[in-house]
């Protein structure tokens, strides 16, 4: 049920990390992130929802679960992580912002949430916002954003005036996947190294304070 990566030395979290509506928990994105996290020896575990199984073996796109039933997989998930280690939920996109959700209700003790490309609302659609739980959560949460993420724009999510606790890391010209264009200056590789070290961060001043 789920894939775990694991440095060599004693991991000083573990996090549960989700992946987004379109690509499942073997894309690039996902396997490098949690590859970049274990440099900061973050055990992290990767799994798949049930449409994404299910998608992967008729080798065809499924659209997503509604989001009882992804909490529901995402909660069983959670019966195998490693006893003793701090607990983190996290995910890309559609997988952060069930993170966030499952956070509110379940009864394990989720020290933080972490989100990479929160889809705040769908493209085009500003007015549908996915936030009404953001006031429920007790827990730290990290959101790393892109710029010009169409989900939520820098300009967007400024707007919106989130205060503790959330916290915000913005991505120079970033979009959803926290991919820079190469006119502005900045690499895909540095955006996604700068992500793993300020999770790693957030999740080491979480662990200690």
């Amino acid at each position: 049920m789920i894939e775990w990566f694991k440095s060599q030395q004693p991991a000083i979290a573990q996090l549960i990390f989700a992946h987004g509506a379109g690509a499942g928990s073997d894309s690039e994105f996902m396997q490098t992130m949690a590859k970049h996290l274990c440099a900061h020896h973050i055990q992290v575990g990767l799994f798949n929802f049930e449409y994404m199984q299910l998608a992967k073996q008729l080798e065809k796109r499924r659209p997503p679960d509604r989001a009882p039933k992804l909490l529901a997989y995402y909660e069983k998930v959670l019966t195998h992580i490693t006893p003793g280690i701090p607990l983190f939920l996290g995910g890309k996109s559609m997988g952060g912002r069930m993170a966030s959700m499952l956070a509110v209700q379940t009864a394990q003790p989720v020290r933080g949430v972490i989100a990479m490309g929160y889809p705040f609302h769908p493209p085009g659609k500003p007015e549908k916002l996915r936030t009404e739980h953001f006031t429920q959560i007790e827990c730290p949460f990290l959101i790393l954003q892109g710029e010009r993420d169409t989900f939520g724009t820098h300009e967007e999510v400024q707007a919106m005036g989130l205060v503790e606790p959330i916290q915000l890391c913005w991505f120079a010209d970033g979009d959803h996947s926290l991919k820079p264009r190469k006119k502005s200056g900045f690499s895909e590789e540095s955006h996604l190294l700068k992500a793993a070290k300020e999770t790693a961060d957030f999740i080491k001043g979480v662990i200690h304070d």
